[in-house]
């Protein structure tokens, strides 16, 4: 019976030694996923989530698809998403009349823009690096969705992104 007890006693000894490094190296362990994980760049937003949208000044939104913003237009809600790839997004809201011109003069080699229904709204256009975006343009595809809100304003929804 004595050799039994000697037995228990050395353990009860020693697990405390061992299961404070043990503990410590898992905290570490934890500790270095965690900080490998985290993304250091932030967004812009002080959520620090990758991907999550930024706002950004609208003129670097609509200038990363090779747009200015028209005189007579209002923009809101310009934003930003990085990841794999960068999406920037504006909204405009502007004189009916306009748009079509402001469209032509910003991409004057693109087709003509698609009119009606469906998720194309009352206008849209989608222009690509392959066939008509300026060499200013940053994005590979500008996309424009128009609807008209009434008979003098239209809104004008702009994305530009990478692929």
């Amino acid at each position: 019976m004595a050799a039994t007890d000697r037995g228990r006693t050395r353990w009860g000894l020693i697990l405390p030694f061992l299961a404070v490094p043990v503990l410590v190296l898992g905290f570490l362990a934890i500790g270095l996923f965690m900080w490998a994980g985290a993304d250091g760049r932030g967004s812009g937003n002080g959520d620090g989530r990758a991907g999550a949208a930024a706002t950004v000044p609208c003129a670097e939104a609509l200038a990363f698809g090779g747009a200015v913003r028209p005189v007579a237009a209002e923009a809101r809600d310009c934003t930003v998403q990085r990841g794999i790839d960068t999406a920037y997004a504006a909204v405009l809201r502007m004189p009916r009349a306009d748009v079509r011109d402001w469209l032509r003069a910003t991409y004057p080699d693109a087709p003509e823009p698609q009119t009606g229904g469906g998720v194309c709204g009352a206008l849209c256009l989608d222009v690509t690096h392959e066939d008509s975006l300026p060499g200013t343009a940053r994005a590979h595809v500008v996309q424009v969705r128009v609807e008209y809100e009434n008979a003098e304003t239209a809104l004008v929804r702009f994305s530009a992104f990478t692929m």
